[in-house]
């Protein structure tokens, strides 16, 4: 997809001055499509712009000048705390917070671990624990399909032990590549490994977010060539938190508005119980 620069224009909110909420851990999840650094900077000024983006997850980030650019440009958009691992010449994850403190822990995979970013933030007294996830396509015909079904064995792998050390709230967030069993409409081209990976989430102790707020909606992120719709981007949380989950969203605008080939996630999280000190 190519982005003229005149669209590019209409987003130049650098510093847009939103503080982070208090109250509710506010997230944007967005898959930047490896831009290139004039698009990677119009990116985040559409970012920065969101009431609720206190919280960025930010996946297929490149490696190269567009890469550098982006993570650059966050600190300019009052970002005061940014995870930006290095994948060599690999897609990596991002992430990135409103409210300094964003401190990055071990990854829970060492397959790819730069796809895989995890950090914690601590937000009106409670710790806060995001991870970022961006799950390789298909690859290439030579290498179809190893290095996804690698780094999916990895996480699938690592996600019970992760849930259960995982103190305070936890969100997982990011690009799997793969579609929930029962999605419309239906690929014959995803194979069964790809729908247990999704599976892997629920058996670990976590909730679609936006499924468990929205259980028959028709939601797509992202289309093909040929028009075709596909829910490839997830957000999740443990189950014992579902009662503070306030809402979750696709946000059309970037994809339709040329910044980038996927719509964004809006996450919205409670960070306590109402009527609760």
């Amino acid at each position: 997809m190519t982005t003229s620069t005149d669209q590019l224009s209409l987003f130049t909110s650098r510093a847009s001055g939103i503080e982070p909420s208090s109250t509710e851990l506010r997230a944007v999840i967005f898959n930047t499509q490896h831009a290139a650094a004039t698009r990677a900077r119009a990116q985040v000024d559409w970012l920065a712009a969101q009431q609720g983006a206190d919280v960025l997850v930010l996946t297929e980030v490149g490696a190269g000048p567009g890469g550098d650019a982006l993570v650059r440009a966050l600190g300019e958009a009052g970002y005061r705390s940014v995870v930006a691992p290095q994948g060599g010449g690999d897609y990596r994850t991002v992430l990135a917070a409103r409210a300094a403190g964003l401190s990055a822990v071990s990854s829970p995979v060492t397959v790819m671990p730069y796809r895989f970013p995890l950090a914690r933030l601590t937000v009106a007294g409670r710790t806060v624990t995001i991870g970022g996830l961006y799950v390789p396509s298909r690859g290439s015909k030579e290498r179809r399909n190893e290095d996804k079904r690698a780094f999916q064995s990895a996480v699938a792998a690592a996600l019970p032990t992760l849930v259960k050390e995982t103190s305070g709230l936890f969100v997982l967030a990011g690009d799997l590549n793969v579609l929930e069993p029962g999605h419309e409409p239906h690929y014959a081209v995803f194979g069964a490994w790809e729908y247990d990976f999704y599976r892997a989430f629920a058996g670990a102790g976590l909730i679609d977010a936006f499924r468990t707020l929205h259980p028959d909606a028709a939601e797509h992120s992202w289309f093909g060539r040929g028009g075709n719709p596909y829910r490839f981007d997830h957000a999740f949380a443990p189950a014992a938190h579902q009662h503070l989950i306030r809402s979750c969203s696709y946000l059309h605008e970037p994809r339709t508005a040329g910044l980038t080939d996927h719509s964004a996630m809006e996450l919205t999280i409670a960070l306590k119980d109402e009527g609760k000190p």
